[in-house]
């Protein structure tokens, strides 16, 4: 069964997807218009470039990471009220089980 960016979505939880290289950015961005993802003012996905930090919204959009954002996904638990999910895309389409990163690894990738 492929693993699909909506599977990554969970109940009070805050998605943010860590794309290690160009290319899984690219791969990440494809995926998610194939699922009906977009950004919020409604442009598809591979329209506009990747960062290295996307966030994954339960609406079906994604959006980049701002400042505050990279200093929470190196350091925070929760963003307002929702856990923080930290995701290698790379290992996660990959199918390894430890796609998940700890925050004390997120400082080094930011």
């Amino acid at each position: 069964m492929r693993r699909t960016i909506k599977k990554l979505l969970k109940e009070n939880c805050r998605v943010y997807v860590y794309l290690s290289d160009k290319d899984v950015a690219k791969r990440f961005l494809q995926h998610a218009e194939n699922e009906g993802f977009t950004f919020g003012d409604g442009a598809k996905p591979t329209s506009r470039e990747c960062d290295s930090i996307m966030a994954v919204n339960e609406n079906a959009t994604i959006n980049y990471v701002g400042v505050a954002g990279r200093i929470a996904f190196g350091c925070a638990e929760k963003i307002g009220d929702k856990k923080l999910m930290r995701v290698d895309y790379n290992k996660y389409i990959s199918g390894d089980e430890n796609y998940i990163k700890n925050r004390e690894l997120g400082n080094a990738d930011v």
